[in-house]
């Protein structure tokens, strides 16, 4: 119970990295990039949490978006990285190895 509750807690924080990641690779619309990350991470993202994240996003200027008329169906909003974006993403990779050595070095350190 305890260490699937952590888990949920380590996905919720690394899902804004995990959508930059997406990003930085294509284009993608809100559904699209949903299968992209439920596919890539193994997570279970619900709508009602990608969508104000891409605004919170796209507010801070790290992705920006566009519509596209389809000829069949409704536009759709299709997100891409910026620059800024892009540089965050390079950020939060190199806050991410940092902090997965010093949890190794740790781990070494108390079972060693």
């Amino acid at each position: 119970m305890y260490l699937a509750r952590w888990q949920q807690q380590i996905r919720k924080g690394t899902l804004e990295f995990l959508v930059l990641l997406c990003l930085k690779e294509q284009e993608h619309y809100g559904y699209s990039l949903l299968q992209q990350l439920n596919t890539m991470a193994n997570l279970e993202v619900a709508e009602g949490t990608i969508y104000p994240l891409l605004n919170r996003l796209q507010k801070e200027a790290y992705i920006e978006s566009r519509w596209q008329i389809m000829e069949k169906g409704p536009a759709r909003k299709y997100y891409k990285i910026t620059a800024k974006g892009q540089k965050v993403a390079s950020e939060m990779y190199n806050a991410w190895q940092a902090t997965t050595e010093s949890l190794q070095q740790a781990w070494s350190n108390a079972n060693g």
